[in-house]
């Protein structure tokens, strides 16, 4: 959506600059949601990799 913005923003003004500030702010949205992704990511692995170590643990006492 930012990316039309930009572009409908670049075509009724001509200003290439605020077309290339807009795209890297695109760019920075897109990366923000990669890390975003990322950690919920990692966050899952961590959860399994505790409830493995917890159900390992509870086999070992019994």
């Amino acid at each position: 959506m930012l990316k039309q913005i930009a572009w409908n923003t670049f075509k009724n003004t001509g200003d290439i600059n605020t077309f290339m500030e807009l795209m890297e702010v695109d760019k920075t949205i897109d990366s923000i949601e990669n890390a975003l992704n990322l950690q919920k990511n990692n966050d899952v692995d961590l959860q399994n990799i505790q409830t493995k170590r917890n159900d390992t643990s509870a086999k070992i006492t019994l």
